[in-house]
Order: C-alpha cells, then structure tokens, then sequence
C-alpha cells in the first residue's frame, strides 16, 4: 500500500507535453491554452447585405416614382387652374356689362324718347357701368389740377401757366387703372414755367 501512495498520480500540468518530450504535437494533445478558438462568422454574409440593399433601393426607387408622380399632377392641376383663370377671368366683368348693354339697347328701342328721358337713361346706364368698373377693380384717373406723373399721365402738350410747373392743367382724356396697372394713362396737358 505504501507503494501506491508513492507512486502518486500526476496532475495534468504536470503531464509534459509532447513537444517537450521531442515530438511533433498533434491537434488532439493540444491543451486548451494553445487550441485555436473556434471561428465565429463575425462577417455579414454578403448575399445578404445584398438582398437587403437592393431592397432598400427599391423601396426609394418607389417612394421617388411616387414622389415625381404627385409633383406632376400638382403641376398639371396647377396649368390647368391657370389656363381657367385665364379662360374665365372675364366672366364676371362680362356678367356685370350685361345690363349696360341691356339698358343701352332698350334705350334705342324707345321710339318716342325725350331728350329728358334719354338723358336719365344715359346717365342710369353710365352708373352701371361704374359700378361694373368698381366690381372689377377699375379705378377713374382724373388728375386735373394735381401734379404731374409719368407712371398715370400722358403729357400731350405743355404750356405757361400761373401754377406751380408740370402740374395737370387739362386732362384731354381720363385714364385707368386695373389692381394699381394702368390699363390707360390719362391724357394731359402740363404747365410750365413762364420763360422756359
């Protein structure tokens, strides 16, 4: 029995290695300390990184068609709201001279018409007209005894007056303006300084 406890079994850092004792290591001696660690697939598999970015581009390919579609038919209603406007614009102005052109014809359809009458009528269908020019935003320039500007006024002569110079002495043919544009400037004549 004393001669089982000396002959003590040895522990396994003590088992010397194959290499120590002259020999070549093979993979199944290899302790664990020197065994390579097994691989892990730490790289995406690229067929999949493939897939996943071709659909990714699909899907902003899709939403890019959508995009440029929606862009088109914004566009496309936004002609044809102009190509109406441009249609119609007149509509209402039209709609307002209707019962100008009412009154004038029943005007000379009145056989035994006064001249008293007639005026009245004139000046019945001049207020309509008014007030169709009002509804459409048409303005009267009359610049008499105003000064002088080129934007709203055509100057047709100047001459010597005892005002201050280039102010509207006359004005030969009313002007007007549509929304602040002229539609017609009016024609005027100006003064000028005596002597010049």
């Amino acid at each position: 029995m004393q001669q089982e406890k000396s002959e003590a079994q040895p522990l396994p850092t003590d088992v010397p290695s194959p290499e120590a004792a002259g020999g070549q290591a093979s993979p199944d001696t290899v302790g664990p300390a020197s065994a390579p660690s097994p691989e892990v697939d730490t790289m995406p598999n690229l067929n999949e990184a493939l897939r996943a970015a071709e659909l990714k581009a699909e899907e902003h390919h899709d939403a890019w068609l959508r995009a440029k579609a929606e862009t088109e038919n914004v566009r496309r209603r936004a002609a044809d709201d102009v190509a109406k406007a441009h249609k119609f614009a007149g509509e209402k102005f039209a709609q307002a001279m209707l019962p100008v052109k009412d009154s004038l014809e029943a005007a000379l359809a009145t056989e035994n018409a006064t001249l008293e009458s007639l005026r009245q009528g004139v000046e019945l269908t001049l207020k309509q007209l008014e007030s169709a020019f009002g509804g459409a935003t048409i303005r009267e320039e009359n610049p008499l005894n105003t000064r002088f500007d080129p934007n709203l006024h055509q100057a047709i002569s100047a001459i010597e007056a005892d005002v201050e110079p280039n102010t509207v002495i006359d004005v030969l043919q009313k002007g007007y303006v549509m929304s602040e544009r002229v539609i017609r400037p009016a024609l005027v004549v100006v003064s000028k300084a005596k002597g010049a």
